[in-house]
């Protein structure tokens, strides 16, 4: 092979490279969320926050979720549940809105998923 058509082929298979990566590994996008479950004492429901949201509190993780909430007594966050892609993939996605009393939930861990998340809806326009 010429050196010119190793540079082609070399080239190309970094910019495969940098496609898978940034394809494969959504927790490299910009608007990344982070999953929660939050268990009351009568149901456990998946919310989600962005690392906006997150940058606020104490820490990025279930604890710093907790103390927020213990500390604010309230949090408003997305409900997060699974649904079909129009792909038909399944996906964990934003359903609604809600708010979250610091009376009501007993405990706050992180919550993992093979499934692809999708990202807040964009709220700046209201």
């Amino acid at each position: 092979m010429s050196t010119r058509s190793n540079r082609w082929l070399l080239g190309l298979a970094l910019a495969g490279l940098i496609l898978e990566t940034v394809i494969a590994h959504p927790a490299l996008a910009t608007d990344k969320v982070m999953l929660f479950k939050v268990i009351t004492a009568r149901d456990e429901i998946i919310i989600g926050i962005n690392d906006e949201e997150l940058s606020q509190f104490e820490s990025k993780n279930a604890g710093g979720v907790a103390r927020h909430l213990a500390t604010k007594g309230t949090l408003t966050a997305w409900q997060y549940a699974v649904r079909k892609a129009e792909a038909g993939a399944l996906e964990q996605a934003p359903l609604r809105q809600i708010g979250l009393l610091s009376g009501d939930a007993l405990r706050v861990e992180p919550y993992t998923t093979p499934l692809k998340i999708v990202p807040l809806p964009d709220m700046t326009g209201q």
